[in-house]
């Protein structure tokens, strides 16, 4: 059986194929488009997910549209009724979109799929699960788990913004549902707009800059206390109510209230590129420290609800790794698994999934530790594709069998070098995982500071992932399960830790950037913790060969590891995309396959770019 799940309209569009039951191939549009987030129908990802598999459109069982367009509809039309006669301007600016997308979505998938390949349109099956089941069944199908409980939490899907279900072999059951407009991840994304970073993009920032807020500091026991009183009622079942006064989502054109906001916390919106400020770093740990308290209470009531020993969670607030470590701390579940494209873009694969087990009623086999194949779910090149693709740049390189490449790289690292690390298939989601990642040697004290102004060419504050070797993840970190697909964050154990200087949280930001927090200094945060991804030889055996040879080499048994992408641009799909990006950064080395670059020996390059801001 084949099932081609997509989603696509909103932002992240992405395709995932199904075959035989297995996932086999899922792509995110903007790998092949290089149009970061891109939300157009995944044309690109359609068409590799059948050539990889070698099958027509004719020849799927089913098209899979991750969410139910007239449900959409019907909460867009309720939504501007109920709060008429505001939003007049943002409904007149809306409806045509949606008369023209949403409405005849049938029709404009139908002329879509023409892009991808020739079909019979009898023949095609199309079929529509709501958001939340999508999110739901990519997060439990692909798990190890003959049952768990399962909680999503997004912006808003047609009507629900958080669901808790459980699942049970092929069946998931809806036990509950927070509905617009009151969603955690629209809260999280109002504070994202206000301290000057983009809505659906930039929530990652927000999260990575709140461990900069003072965790001593009276104002920021005051912003929680406001965000509390005036902005979110948190019941004990983890469900909220959000003041729509201070709110301009539901009906607007922007995401809050500017004047209101800046009334409740004393300080205007931040406009983007602008220095951060102490007040501000301290609202974002504030609504970091609510966001947890929310997931941790919706865990607890999903446990109530199942009595499930695990849990898998999938939406966009299950990206926040931060949470998610509170979450495993917290013990409420023994295991806590979450899918790695748990935004829009997983919505495919748990749209194929559905309707594999749910609609058809297939069976379900759980695999360990998952079926999603490390994330590796992406285009691979060989031998013949990388010369081919890259002759146009006359490049120059060396070629290494694999005996003399992992201990050649090591000692590129060791010497203080970044390299481009391109191997294998692509990761699928927001995570480079060893198959397309920048990475250098963590104990280096410039290391943080160069990745993120030489190569990424992003703020400064932003933190870097290690990737450690599964077997050592617990000689570093705090951490004592897997965290494959870096989505967990852990502390930095005590004994690598250095002490911290007196009036330590009453420095600058810049300041504090400049401490050395622990003997690895450039995978460690702010405060001591790190996103930590477990390497596995099974899932990936080349990255975790080199991080073995490092080890050898070094002692070390980690690297540090960011996406292969710099600022403004998704991550890397091709050879010539990788080339092309080595070459317009600072990077000292490249490799590709058994291919190995050297910046200094390169020819001229007269492609200069100037990077977009994301």
């Amino acid at each position: 059986m084949n099932i081609l799940g997509i989603s696509a309209f909103y932002h992240d569009s992405a395709a995932c194929l199904v075959q035989n039951g297995k996932i086999v191939a899922a792509a995110q549009e903007e790998r092949f488009t290089r149009k970061k987030h891109d939300e157009n129908f995944p044309v690109h990802a359609s068409i590799y997910c059948l050539e990889h598999a070698g099958l027509s459109i004719d020849e799927l069982d089913a098209i899979v549209f991750y969410d139910k367009p007239f449900l959409k509809f019907e909460r867009l039309l309720e939504t501007y009724l109920s709060f008429a006669p505001k939003g007049v301007r943002s409904f007149i600016t809306a409806i045509p979109v949606w008369l023209k997308e949403k409405m005849f979505l049938k029709r404009l998938i139908y002329d879509e799929l023409k892009k991808v390949g020739e079909y019979e349109k009898n023949e095609v099956n199309l079929l529509f699960p709501e958001h939340h089941l999508s999110h739901a069944a990519s997060a439990f199908f692909p798990s190890k788990f003959e049952e768990a409980a399962i909680l999503t939490i997004d912006g808003v899907g047609e009507w629900a913004t958080a669901s808790i279900c459980h699942g049970k072999g092929k069946e998931i059951t809806i036990l509950k549902e927070l509905q617009f407009p009151h969603s955690l991840g629209l809260l999280y994304s109002a504070f994202t707009y206000f301290l000057g970073f983009k809505v659906n993009s930039g929530e990652y920032k927000l999260m990575g800059l709140a461990p900069y807020g003072n965790p001593d500091s009276k104002l920021l026991q005051e912003y929680i206390t406001k965000i509390k009183e005036e902005l979110v009622d948190i019941r004990e079942d983890g469900s909220i109510w959000l003041n729509q006064d201070y709110f301009s989502y539901a009906t607007g054109l922007r995401m809050v209230n500017d004047k209101k906001w800046e009334a409740l916390f004393g300080f205007p919106k931040r406009e983007g590129e602008s220095e951060l400020l102490q007040h501000e770093a301290d609202l974002a740990l504030a609504i970091q420290k609510v966001t947890e308290e929310i997931v941790i209470k919706m865990a607890a009531h999903a446990k109530e609800l199942t009595g499930a020993k695990a849990i898998c969670m999938a939406g966009g607030v299950a990206l926040n790794c931060v949470a998610n470590g509170k979450l495993q701390n917290e013990g409420i579940f023994e295991e806590v698994y979450i899918q790695p494209a748990a935004g829009d873009a997983g919505g495919a694969v748990g749209a194929a999934l559905a309707a594999l087990h749910i609609y058809f009623g297939k069976e379900r086999k759980p695999e360990s530790p998952d079926s999603m194949m490390g994330a590796y779910l992406g285009p691979e090149f060989h031998s013949i594709d990388i010369e081919r693709s890259l002759r146009k740049f006359k490049p120059v390189y060396d070629t290494l069998d694999e005996n003399k490449l992992y201990q050649k790289i090591a000692e590129i690292l060791d010497d203080g070098n970044v390299v481009g690390w391109f191997q294998g298939r692509m990761e699928f989601g927001p995570r480079a995982l060893g198959g397309r990642s920048i990475i250098a040697d963590p104990r280096r004290t410039d290391m943080q500071k160069k990745l993120n102004l030489k190569i990424k060419y992003r703020e400064s504050f932003r933190p870097f992932a290690p990737s450690v070797l599964s077997d050592n993840a617990s000689d570093y970190f705090e951490l004592d399960s897997d965290s494959p697909f870096m989505l967990l964050v852990q502390p930095v154990k005590e004994e690598h830790r250095e002490v911290l200087p007196e009036g330590y949280n009453e420095m600058p930001l810049r300041e504090k950037l400049s401490v050395k927090r622990s003997e690895y200094p450039a995978i460690t945060h702010i405060d001591f913790s790190a996103r930590v991804q477990t390497v596995h030889k099974e899932t990936n055996p080349k990255y975790w060969n080199l991080i073995s040879a490092f080890k050898d080499r070094t002692g070390c048994g980690m690297v540090v590891n960011t996406s292969f992408n710099v600022r403004g641009e998704p991550i890397v799909c091709t050879p010539e995309d990788a080339y092309r990006c080595f070459m317009n950064t600072e990077m000292d080395y490249l490799v590709i396959g058994e291919y190995v670059f050297a910046k200094a020996d390169q020819p001229e390059w007269l492609e200069k770019v100037k990077f977009a801001m994301d």
